[in-house]
């Protein structure tokens, strides 16, 4: 059936629960009403047969069924790995899980919450919960014993098995993909985790699990706490893309722990994170990959602000709330998803451990914050109060209003970042990608300069950014990217989804049809909007035989796609 049935207690916020409160009232059934917000739903209006006391605890019980809302996923078998079974899942950012449950659908509020799901037989549950049972008849129940946001209540049923990949980690996927997805993170969790430890505090969460999603699943990953849902485009056969996770396991601390309070304020999100992803990153991998990652990071946003207007509202870190609405004015909360709460968000947090000028300082203020914050919600002036609290020298000397770089400026201005961090430690293998790019750019072909290049050693976000800059200077002179083909085959028959991404807007951009093959193959592979997205958008900017192939591609995939990306695509296309 395509419904979620409960009946159940609702969800206390934070703080309600006091000890020594008298036990909460018995009350009969009472009708409810809701009443209409934007399109943002329908709010839910109870009336109490007598008035509480202040601090009062009440247990209320609602009886309601959930279905076609948007943030309820029901897959049919074709848009599932095997083929064979039906999968759901539910995605509650940014304000989507009043559609899954009634609750306080906002980031601001923190709650614990348990539940109990009944599964057909062949199918197992699975949600973003501390501990899970399996008990007779096919139900599972779930407890979350740590305060979280309603988004951050998901959960996912479908034919899906697990595997051990760690001492607190396993991989969770379909039947046929649970060998890769094995093979892929077994033993690289644990080194992530307890790098964010050291630099952050306790991992405090348990375990940590990762439920590789269906391939139309449309995001890179969804940190649910306890249990990351993550697209499969991550499994590229050779662990080259098994970093990305680490994004995903910062957000333990900064997003889950310590949360906005409002989605006007996403960079107190994904600033942090983007900040402690590349602090791991580098204890990892070294200070010159980090740099390299986080320079596509940098032109992602340059590439997003050239987009929509370096003055676009959305390109400020603090974005206007309409007073006890706790939504942007006359913005939805999903539009704040874009490169400017991560990049410009990073860019800020850089900027403080810059005022700040000791690396070990910073860590230790971030471990402070954490700590000071943690199971809270909080805003921006919350934050940079106690940044200013913890190193009061700095308060001293007001820097938190240097013309130019005002703590106002960076929250309230829209625009680029006043401050970029250094990232000349990614030089040394930012330069031979560059120079690489210019010999293949170049009118003739000097092929002895080109293959003294050794680039088996190159890592990923090496190799995208020479792909980056490849597709930058395309189109290449007449046979070129032939040539590249044939002379890197570690590129152009990757598996890896961020080298495929690349490599098709390389033959889209040279109007390469004897490679559209490659196209039409990763198009059918996955539906992630990242990737599917810039494709449909190079194939109708391009030639008459890329707009027929744009348009045979998504007749046939259509089908497996996520509804919200059919209707993107559908806005490129024309087709509405």
């Amino acid at each position: 059936h395509r419904s979620v049935s409960v009946r159940g207690a609702a969800l206390l916020p934070t703080g309600t629960d006091r000890h020594g409160d008298p036990p909460p009232d018995t009350l009969q059934p009472l009708p409810v009403q809701t009443e209409p917000f934007a399109s943002f739903g329908r709010a839910l209006l109870i009336t109490l047969p007598r008035a509480a006391r202040p601090g009062q605890r009440l247990a209320l019980q609602i009886d309601y069924e959930a279905g076609e809302g948007p943030g309820v996923c029901w897959l049919a078998p074709e848009q599932t790995a095997g083929k064979q079974k039906p999968f759901m899942y539910t995605q509650g950012q940014a304000v989507l899980n009043r559609s899954f449950f009634p609750c306080f659908d906002t980031p601001s509020v923190k709650c614990t919450y348990s539940a109990t799901v009944k599964v057909p037989e062949g199918f197992v549950a699975v949600m973003s919960a501390t501990s899970w049972e399996k008990e007779e008849d096919n139900t599972f129940v779930f407890r979350m014993s740590q305060p979280i946001p309603s988004y951050l209540i998901a959960l996912a049923v479908g034919d899906i098995v697990a595997a051990d990949v760690g001492p607190r980690s396993r991989v969770w996927a379909e039947p046929c993909l649970i060998e890769a997805a094995k093979k892929e993170y077994d033993g690289v969790i644990e080194e992530f985790l307890a790098v964010g430890e050291k630099l952050f505090g306790p991992y405090v969460w348990g375990r940590y699990d990762i439920l590789f999603m269906p391939p139309s699943f449309p995001f890179g990953g969804m940190e649910n706490p306890c249990l990351t849902f993550v697209t499969p485009c991550l499994l590229a056969g050779d662990r080259s893309l098994a970093d990305v996770i680490i994004h995903e396991i910062s957000h333990s601390w900064f997003g889950n722990l310590v949360t906005n309070a409002s989605w006007g304020e996403f960079w107190l999100n994904e600033g942090f994170t983007m900040y402690a992803q590349r602090r791991i990153s580098t204890e990892v991998y070294g200070l010159a990959y980090t740099c390299l990652e986080a320079a596509t990071g940098r032109a992602l946003l340059r590439q997003h602000m050239d987009n929509t207007g370096e003055d676009h509202p959305l390109n400020k870190l603090r974005v206007v709330i309409e007073p006890g609405l706790s939504l942007p004015l006359g913005i939805d909360p999903e539009d704040t998803y874009n490169e400017t709460p991560y990049e410009k968000g990073f860019c800020f947090v850089s900027y403080l451990a810059h005022l700040v000028g000791d690396q070990s300082k910073f860590d230790a203020f971030l471990q402070a914050y954490v700590n000071r914050f943690k199971f809270q919600s909080i805003t921006a002036d919350d934050a940079l109060g106690f940044f200013l609290e913890y190193f009061p020298e700095l308060k001293e000397k007001g820097v938190d209003s240097i013309p130019g770089f005002e703590f106002s400026r960076w929250l309230d201005t829209p625009g680029w970042p006043p401050f970029l961090p250094d990232l000349s430690p990614g030089d040394a293998l930012m330069k031979p990608a560059e120079e690489l790019a210019e010999l293949w750019a170049a009118d003739g072909l000097n092929m002895e300069a080109i293959e003294a290049v050794d680039i088996t050693a190159w890592r990923t976000y090496q190799l995208v950014y020479f792909l980056d800059q490849v597709l930058q200077k395309s189109p290449l002179p007449q046979g070129k990217v032939e040539r590249l083909s044939k002379v890197y085959p570690k590129i152009s028959r990757s598996q890896n989804a961020e080298l495929r991404l690349r490599w098709c807007q390389i033959i889209l951009k040279n109007d390469l049809e004897a490679e559209y093959s490659k196209v039409k193959d990763f198009l059918h592979s996955q539906g992630k909007q990242k990737y599917t997205l810039p494709l449909y958008r190079a194939m109708w900017a391009g030639s008459e035989p890329a707009r027929a192939l744009a348009m045979e591609t998504f007749s046939a995939t259509a089908p497996q796609l996520h509804v919200n990306v059919r209707n993107y695509i559908k806005k490129i296309l024309g087709l509405e």
